[in-house]
């Protein structure tokens, strides 16, 4: 948690750097930012975003599951958890097309994220396709070190 807390200010302390530099003129170079510390621009996020609703959309027409995938969306609806076996924190996602998807967050593994309806997410996680949608799962780090960590952002925090 707190490696996470002091990623995001760094990163926020880099962009603020970038855009200071930017309305100066100067190149983010001359401030020792090197291409790996750059934080894409807004359009670049806007086009990522865009693409990842696509491949949504193409896996769901496809039938395809299995992927990861970070995806932007609102909050449509929080569900009640699900307690069979490992415990999940449940709600559906909207995508910017309108596609809802059910996010299945750990909370044995991860803490419970506070939500409500209508809050903007960030998310990463595996894309498994169903008949009303998909579901994401895997929004959380594997503690056997063995499948690609997930995380979700909201409200400024991201839970791994």
């Amino acid at each position: 948690m707190k490696r996470s807390r002091t990623r995001l200010l760094t990163l926020a302390a880099l962009l603020v750097l970038g855009l200071l530099a930017q309305r100066a003129g100067l190149d983010p170079a001359a401030l020792g930012l090197t291409a790996g510390d750059r934080v894409p621009a807004a359009s670049d996020a806007s086009t990522a975003h865009a693409e990842a609703t696509r491949r949504i959309e193409r896996a769901f027409a496809a039938r395809e599951s299995g992927f990861m995938i970070t995806l932007e969306g609102r909050v449509a609806k929080t569900l009640a958890d699900d307690r069979d076996g490992s415990r999940h924190q449940r709600f559906l996602l909207e995508l910017e097309s309108g596609r809802t998807l059910l996010v299945a967050h750990n909370i044995d593994l991860a803490e419970r994220i506070p939500l409500a309806r209508d809050d903007r997410v960030r998310l990463r996680g595996q894309y498994e396709w169903n008949e009303r949608g998909g579901v994401i799962h895997w929004t959380h780090h594997d503690p056997d070190g063995r499948h690609e960590g997930g995380w979700i952002e909201s409200g400024g925090r991201r839970t791994e």
